[in-house]
């Protein structure tokens, strides 16, 4: 007789089986014209089943109308799921809506909080717009020390508008010490990653 523990890790199991049979024919597949059709029937059973990958990729396909009508309300939905399990994009995407007032009433204070879980987790976006945040205080106080270190944190990972953000804050002395040389150095890293405003600062300086 097969215990009931048994039952829920088969039902995981099968439910990662038709999320990565679903990635594959999303991301791994070569052919121009994708079976989003398929590929969204595939991720809605094992997004109902719980798991989360697929919950996040449901939220996406909702989102861009891939296989599915376009709906945001039901990204939205569905994002939420995946980020409460802990999905650091999905996480991301909520702040999004959240400081954007897309969908739902504007609130700095919910962004942060989505933006900041995600953030800890390394989403790269989610520390360079918790930076911002922190740098103009909204839905937060005020801090250019926290946003520095969060542009930091994205600019390691070759962020070009933490970079940019990075070499104002050089530029103008916004909580660091002024340095035109560690402004430049961050406009040029910036430019590299085709960052068109750090390419008009480096012609300035």
């Amino acid at each position: 007789m097969t215990s009931n523990k048994s039952n829920i890790e088969i039902s995981r199991a099968k439910a990662k089986q038709l999320f990565d049979e679903g990635y594959q024919l999303a991301y791994e597949n070569k052919a121009k014209n994708k079976p989003w059709d398929k590929i969204f029937d595939l991720w809605i059973i094992a997004a109902n089943a719980g798991n989360i990958r697929a919950q996040f990729y449901v939220g996406v396909c909702y989102d861009l109308g891939k296989g599915v009508d376009k709906d945001i309300s039901k990204a939205f939905k569905w994002y939420m799921k995946a980020a409460k399990s802990g999905k650091m994009e999905a996480q991301y995407n909520i702040g999004f809506f959240y400081k954007e007032g897309e969908l739902l009433k504007q609130d700095y204070k919910k962004a942060v909080y989505w933006y900041s879980l995600a953030a800890k987790q390394g989403d790269i976006e989610a520390q360079r717009d918790l930076g911002y945040c922190y740098f103009y205080g909204e839905g937060v106080k005020q801090d250019h020390l926290k946003a520095i270190y969060w542009y930091k944190k994205a600019a390691k990972q070759g962020d070009d508008k933490a970079l940019y953000n990075l070499g104002l804050c050089y530029e103008f002395g916004d909580g660091v010490k002024q340095s035109f040389r560690w402004a430049k150095h961050y406009f040029t890293k910036s430019s590299k990653f085709g960052n068109k405003k750090a390419t008009h600062k480096l012609k300035k300086l």
